[in-house]
């Protein structure tokens, strides 16, 4: 890496601040009205790098790696590849030797259409912010424990449909199931109480071996990064169903991904110890016993934005199960990685008002809507509404990694069958 690469500048002139700097080079899919085949791209300040065509001129004995235009074979080559081919864009962005090859496979960002960046293998959804677990809980549970007796003893999740992860400004139909009115009457209709999940994603690169749990020391040799997700949550669905078994039609229509992946060697600044754990987990998910288990959890800061307006301030860094232990508990019966899977954080919530990751807490279970600058109130989504989650973390040098946005607008429901 050239010296202007470590301090953040380029040959492109960009502003070291820029979330899309040098330090972050994320990776994603793209197509323009030129190039209508997919290829690989790496965003850069306001403007993309076709990387299909650089590896093919600069990095050949790489380059099938991004000829199907998606990040799939990138994914599956494991952590030395990874580093290597980030290690290449570096010095090609940052080094003014590398200027004439390079600067005519710029893409301005606005000029290029983005899609799912991954083939997504399976979805798996945790639940593992102690602050959203515990809010919920106290609603439902008022006068009983707000988290349930396993909470603090392993990571909850649900396996979700990897059919209906969608890219981001996808449109979101609101969808359509049973529920029971206020009234005890039970319907087929469209939701009415269709809400948000502000998350985080992590990505799965190399697989694991069928029957062969993946300890916490080797979260590094499977994870490649991380995207925002929007795991959109039809309330009133939801709670009529997921008794006995969990989430189902509740869940499975609709999961927002932003396009954008950045890698973890992009986020080593972001780096933050997890809040202590109190009682301590079983020996394969205690990451304070195993010297080689370094605990870790992720110093990001995310936004949610309704129709343009602020609402909330999500701290990750507070998420009380990181996602080595996720990935721990999940193979722990023998269950295997596939290249593409998608593990999300579950609603990210902080302590505070402001810091809340879905309108079900933002508004006290609709109990206290929100009021927008219009004048407008929302309990929950209306049709129409669109939600925009942003998020961003510390970098080298007191630079911000950004990880873009997921964003959607809620379409209406299609008619729902006699």
């Amino acid at each position: 890496m050239t010296a202007a690469a470590r301090h953040g500048t380029t040959w492109l002139g960009l502003d070291p601040a820029h979330p899309f700097g040098i330090h972050t080079l994320p990776y994603g899919s793209f197509t323009t009205q030129d190039t209508p085949a997919r290829r690989v791209g790496v965003a850069i300040g306001d403007q993309v790098l076709d990387l299909t065509a650089a590896a093919e001129a600069l990095l050949p004995g790489d380059a099938a790696l991004f000829a199907a235009g998606t990040l799939d074979p990138l994914l599956a080559a494991g952590p030395d590849t990874w580093a290597r081919v980030r290690a290449a864009v570096t010095d090609w962005l940052g080094d003014e030797r590398h200027r004439t090859a390079v600067e005519p496979l710029l893409r301005p960002a606005g000029s290029v259409d983005l899609h799912l960046p991954f083939t997504v293998a399976d979805y798996v959804d945790f639940y593992a912010s102690e602050h959203h677990a515990t809010a919920l809980g106290r609603m439902f549970r008022p006068d009983g424990d707000p988290l349930t007796p396993n909470w603090k003893h392993l990571p909850i999740g649900y396996h979700g449909r990897a059919g209906t992860v969608v890219p981001s400004g996808t449109p979101v139909v609101r969808p359509t199931g049973q529920r029971r009115t206020p009234e005890g009457d039970v319907v087929l209709a469209a939701s009415a109480r269709l809400d948000i999940e502000a998350e985080v994603g992590f990505v799965v690169g190399t697989p694991s071996t069928p029957g062969r749990p993946v300890p916490l020391a080797g979260a590094g040799r499977h994870l490649f990064g991380v995207c925002l997700v929007n795991d959109w949550s039809a309330r009133d669905i939801q709670a009529w169903e997921y008794v006995p078994l969990g989430p189902f039609l509740g869940k499975s229509f609709a999961t927002s991904v932003s396009p954008w992946v950045v890698p973890l060697a992009a986020l080593g600044h972001a780096r933050t110890a997890p809040p202590p754990r109190d009682p301590r987990p079983l020996p394969y998910l205690d990451d304070t016993a195993d010297p080689a288990a370094e605990p870790w959890g992720l110093d990001l800061t995310l936004r949610v934005t309704l129709n343009g307006h602020p609402v909330s301030a999500p701290p990750f860094a507070a998420m009380y199960w990181t996602a080595a232990q996720q990935l721990a508990h999940l193979t722990v019966n023998g269950a295997s990685l596939r290249t593409g899977d998608l593990l999300a954080s579950g609603t990210v919530s902080g302590p505070g008002p402001g810091e809340r990751g879905s309108l079900i807490e933002l508004t006290a279970n609709g109990g206290s809507p929100l009021t927008l600058p219009d004048g407008s109130t929302r309990a929950f989504l209306e049709d129409g509404d669109e939600v925009v989650i942003t998020a961003d973390a510390p970098g080298p040098g007191g630079t911000r990694i950004g990880l873009g946005e997921v964003r959607g607008r809620i379409a209406p429901a299609v008619p729902s069958p006699s």
